[in-house]
């Protein structure tokens, strides 16, 4: 399964928000400026996050877009199934061997367990942990 760049760009929106919960509005136009996306890419995601429920529109001079709920409450998973549709790595419906249908469904919900553990506030409060170093071998 590839997540296309609706998935990713929407989790950007989506980040950029939860970043600002509490601070107001924030428009597309400064999400699409600070991570350099197009902001006409951007309206067209933002309208299914809407649609579901993800995210509120403010109108006005200083409006924009807040969550609709806490960062706590929305997962990664939430936002990859509004734009990408289902978690399936492949179509196991029309799989005869049961091995290998199994073996998908077990991909699927390995996908899908990482998705819906993830808050948005785990993505904008993220910390990388054990930094690899880079070694030099002399021989």
């Amino acid at each position: 399964m590839k997540i296309s760049t609706k998935g990713r760009y929407g989790l950007t929106i989506m980040m950029e928000l939860a970043a600002k919960q509490g601070e107001g509005p924030t428009s597309l136009k400064s999400i699409a400026e600070k991570n350099q996306l197009s902001e006409h890419y951007l309206e067209q995601l933002i309208a299914p996050l809407r649609n579901a429920g993800l995210v509120k529109s403010v109108r006005g001079a200083y409006g924009g877009y807040i969550l609709s709920r806490d960062a706590n409450e929305i997962t990664a998973g939430d936002i990859i199934r509004v734009l990408e549709g289902p978690i399936s790595p492949v179509d196991f419906t029309e799989e005869d061997d049961p091995a290998k249908r199994d073996l998908w469904l077990r991909i699927r919900d390995s996908i899908a367990e990482v998705l819906d553990s993830t808050t948005l506030n785990d993505l904008v409060n993220y910390e990388e942990h054990g930094v690899k170093e880079n070694y030099m071998f002399y021989i």
